[in-house]
C-alpha cells in the first residue's frame, strides 16, 4: 500500500447566509402572475413586460413559501387550499432577449420540497423578474407539483 495516497474530501455545502433585515436594504422584486400558464418569454422582450405587475420589497433570503404568502395577501382567489404556485425566473440572455427558468413549486396548505428555497439559492440576480403560474385546486398541478397516484 505504499503507492496509496490519502485524499481529503471536502463537503461543498452552500453556507446559508442570513440577511440582517434591519440593516440590509431590501430589493424591488417585480413579479408577474398568471393563471394556468407562465407568461411567454416574448412578453418580456424589447423592454416590455406583462401588464399585471406586482411589486414586492424583499431580500435575497426570501423563501418561495414567503413569496407565496405575499402573493396570497394581495390576491384573494389564490388563498384556497391546494392552489399551486409555479415559480420561474425571467432573465436577460443577449441584448433584449429574455429567457425563463423554473425554480420551484409551492402549494397552499401543503408543505413541499421547494418551500425553503431562497432567491439566492435559485441564483436570482437583482434586475431579474419573477413569473408565477398560479394553478387553482380544481385544475391539474404544474409539472412536478403533485406526486402521481400510481
Amino acid at each position: 500500500m505504499a503507492g496509496l495516497e490519502s485524499m481529503i474530501v471536502e463537503d461543498k455545502q452552500q453556507s446559508q447566509k442570513t440577511v440582517d433585515r434591519e440593516k440590509t436594504c431590501p430589493l424591488l422584486l417585480r413579479v408577474f402572475c398568471s393563471t394556468g400558464r407562465h407568461h411567454s418569454s416574448n412578453e418580456y422582450n424589447h423592454g416590455s413586460v406583462p401588464s399585471n405587475e406586482l411589486q414586492i420589497y424583499t431580500w435575497m433570503d426570501a423563501t418561495l413559501r414567503e413569496l407565496t404568502t405575499l402573493v396570497r395577501d394581495v390576491n384573494p382567489e389564490t388563498r384556497r387550499k391546494g392552489t399551486y404556485f409555479d415559480f420561474a425566473i425571467v432573465y436577460p440572455d443577449r441584448g433584449s432577449v429574455y429567457r425563463m427558468r423554473e425554480i420551484g413549486v409551492t402549494c397552499s396548505g401543503q408543505k413541499g420540497a421547494d418551500d425553503t428555497k431562497t432567491l439566492a439559492h435559485a441564483k436570482f440576480t437583482i434586475g431579474d423578474y419573477l413569473d408565477i403560474n398560479i394553478t387553482p385546486p380544481n385544475r391539474l398541478p404544474p409539472r412536478g407539483g403533485r406526486p402521481r397516484p400510481y
